[in-house]
């Protein structure tokens, strides 16, 4: 039972912090950025999906060990590598197979991707061991 909270935990940090930085920060930006590629409306199952396994991810790898080892800073530092890592394999991807991607997009979601990965593993961490 202590995964499930965990991992509901996680997921309400994540989507917060993902929900403020889609919706109010870099909204304009992907848009001008990628508007060329962008579906008028989400794919919500697509998106959904990717936030369940991100976060199961993140909850196995980071956020659980973390929890063990009573270790904030393995929460940082585990929460950061792991947002770069897969940020980056979806944005360098992007960069090498979609025609005109770029480059910048790429800097800004691996900068993005590895402060998402650190602030929701530090937040879901404390959060749990509080709880």
């Amino acid at each position: 039972m202590q995964i499930l909270k965990t991992y509901i935990i996680t997921f309400i940090v994540f989507i917060i912090l993902d929900a403020i930085w889609l919706g109010l920060i870099a909204r304009k930006l992907y848009s001008s950025k990628l508007g060329y590629i962008m579906k008028s409306n989400v794919n919500w199952l697509a998106a959904l999906i990717f936030y369940l396994i991100f976060i199961g991810g993140l909850v196995f790898f980071v956020v659980e060990p973390s929890i063990s080892q009573e270790s904030l800073t393995y929460a940082i530092k585990a929460g950061l590598i792991f947002g770069f890592v897969t940020y980056a394999t979806y944005d360098l991807t992007n960069l090498s197979t979609i025609r005109d991607w770029p480059l910048s997009i790429t800097l800004i979601d691996l900068a993005w991707g590895s402060t998402l990965g650190l602030l929701t593993s530090t937040f879901s961490y404390l959060i749990n061991i509080n709880l």
